[in-house]
Parts: C-alpha cells; structure tokens; sequence
C-alpha cells in the first residue's frame, strides 16, 4: 500500500493533536536569534567555491538542543533524526532530506568548544529576553550539582603526577591512550558516597526559575570559591542572594552586603556547636525558598535523561554543560509563555523594526 502526502500531513497533525513539546519550542523560540553567533563559526574566508558548503548553523545548533534534551549520544541523536517525524519536522527536514551524520554533529560541537560560543548562545538568550523586556530580578538563588564523568582507571602512582599537573611517562608515547584520559575530572566525596567528574554551578531567578549564569569546574571545587563568578549584580538579577549552608562565610556575606547585596545562607552546625533550634527553623524558612533551584536540577535529571558527560576534559565538559543549561532555559521559556508568565510576550525573538510615518 503506497502512502502519500496526505498520510503524512494526518501523522503530524495526530502530533499536534497529541501536544508535541517540539512544536510548541518552536512556536516559543525564534532560532534566528542565534544567529550573530553562530555566524561567527564562518568568518573564515573560503579560499575558492569549491567543496562542501557548511549545513546549515541554525540546523546543527538544534540538533545540539535536541540532544541535550533528550540525552542522545552522536550516533543515537542522527538515528533519531532520521526516525522520529517529531524530531524531523522540528529541524525542518522533509523526508528526502539527507540528515547530518554523527561526525558532522561531532565536529560542529567541537568548533563551538574551541571559540568558546556555547558561552555566547547562552547569553545570547538572556540579551534576546532583555530586548523583549523582560527582567529577571526576584531574587538570585545559588547551588551546584555534580556531574559524573566516565570513571578513569588509573594506578596510583599516575593520579599523584596528574594532581601535581605532569603526565606519566608511558602516556607520552601512546597518544591513543592519552586521548581517553580524562587529566581534567576530579574524584571528591558528598554523603559518604565518592564522585568522579564535574560540577555544573548556576544561579537561577527566583520566580522564573531560568539560569542566570552557570560555571562548571572540576568537582572537587568548592562551591564558595565559585560565588563571586557566579553572582549578578543586584540591579540585573535582584539584591537577595539564597544559598546553601556549602557557601557559608561570614566574611564573604558582609562583602556582599557592602555592594549591594542581601544574602540568605543557611546556617552549618560544627563538632560540639550543633545549631541552635532557632537556627535550625530559620534554615527551614530559608530553604522553602532555596529548594527551588532543586526544581532545575530535577528537570535536568528526571526530564533531560540526567547531567552526566561522555567527553573528556574540562573545555568539552564546559560545552556540553551550558548547551544544557541553554536547552533548559529554552524549554522552561517555552512553558513560561504558554502559561502567560509575561503579559504581551507570546515568542522570544529580536524586537519588531518600528516604522516611522
């Protein structure tokens, strides 16, 4: 039985019919606000015609969404692509369209790592929100989250020259093997349980729960040496700052209060001073508003398929991190703007030309 156009016409509109998450994104995002920076990847000039013309940026750049979103390695992203009718219609391939292979999307992720515009992208958004604006200022909310990395297993003798910042000898004539070391990941400890890999810091609106800024270290960084990179001014994103008890300094809090801040930070109780009842009621009024940016990381985990990273390194790491956190700001926006958070905001994209006369 032969099918038609038609057929296919009614399998999309039993996605629509269904709710398809893709279509809404597209409905909410106008991807041509990327542009400027993508754009940035071709500022090379082509030497002659010749060749294979680049696939299309703003193609590659969902893609990378897509597969934040859905948590696809390279191979499993094209064959969903080339499988998924969701998938296709979202990135505009028809069905005679050939789809971009797993190295193709490899090696667009690794340009954007190298100029360092996955950075650029996600604060592309936030200017494209400010253009519209919209202001982010309910209060700033802080916290990190662990991000396990593939487990190196190496003797002890070569994590001593790694931590030192040498490398062993026998690396140095395999470079095969030198490839699939991760020299970069740290092991730390939390509940008595050990961790290999990164950490993703953010700090979060408050109301809106989209991510302000986010960082990403190794994991054994303390989430206190990463504050002050993370922290808004209090004119952008709001004076109060809500942290955990892994940020308490009370040198740092009067600092921040000195230049504007408010900070909330739950108290820690130490061996022989365990907290007061008194303390330990202001933690929980303290957490009520903390625990919203638990909200994000669950998101991440339960609806993004989890946080952890394939790649080895810490650039690749910083990459494939903010490219999830941008797919969630642009998902959680989505959601915002179909339940009319902001009044006279209907899709995020650049301001309307205004015509005179």
């Amino acid at each position: 039985m032969q099918t038609s156009f038609f057929d296919l016409d009614n399998r999309l509109a039993s996605l629509s019919t269904a709710g398809d998450p893709l279509e809404r994104l597209n409905a909410a995002i106008d991807w041509d606000i990327f542009k400027p920076v993508l754009a940035q990847l071709d500022v090379k000039e082509r030497k002659s015609r010749a060749g294979r013309k680049p696939t299309c940026r703003i193609l590659m750049f969902k893609m990378l969404i897509l597969q934040q979103m859905y948590a696809l390695s390279d191979e499993r992203l094209e064959f969903q692509v080339t499988d998924r009718l969701s998938f296709m219609r979202f990135l505009g391939l028809g069905l005679a369209r050939d789809v971009p292979d797993a190295r193709t999307v490899w090696e667009f992720r690794e340009a954007l790592k190298t100029r360092a515009l996955h950075q650029a992208l996600f604060d592309r958004f936030h200017q494209a929100l400010q253009n519209l604006g919209v202001q982010l200022k309910s209060g700033q909310i802080l916290d990190a989250t662990l991000v396990p990395a593939p487990v190196q297993h190496n003797k002890r003798e070569d994590n001593d020259l790694i931590k030192a910042g040498a490398q062993p000898l026998d690396w140095q004539d395999s470079p095969a093997k030198r490839r699939q070391k991760d020299t970069e990941a740290r092991w730390t400890r939390k509940n008595h349980l050990s961790h290999f890999g990164y950490k993703n810091h953010i700090n979060i609106d408050r109301d809106s729960k989209l991510i302000h800024k986010a960082v990403v270290t190794p994991a054994n960084k303390a989430d206190i040496d990463v504050q002050e990179e993370l922290l808004c001014a209090p004119d952008r994103a709001g004076a109060d700052v809500h942290k955990d008890a892994g940020y308490v300094s009370a040198p740092k809090d009067r600092a921040m209060k000195d230049k504007g801040w408010c900070p909330h930070t739950n108290e820690k109780g130490e061996r022989g001073h365990p907290l007061s009842e008194e303390q330990k009621l202001s933690n929980r009024t303290k957490s009520k508003t903390r625990a919203r940016v638990e909200h994000v990381f669950g998101a991440m985990e339960n609806d993004m398929g989890g946080i952890g990273v394939r790649s080895i390194g810490l650039k690749r790491a910083q990459c494939h991190l903010m490219l999830k956190n941008l797919a969630y700001n642009l998902k959680r926006t989505a959601y915002l703007l179909k339940m009319k958070f902001w009044k006279g905001i209907d899709r995020i994209g650049a301001p309307k030309a205004s015509h005179a006369g």
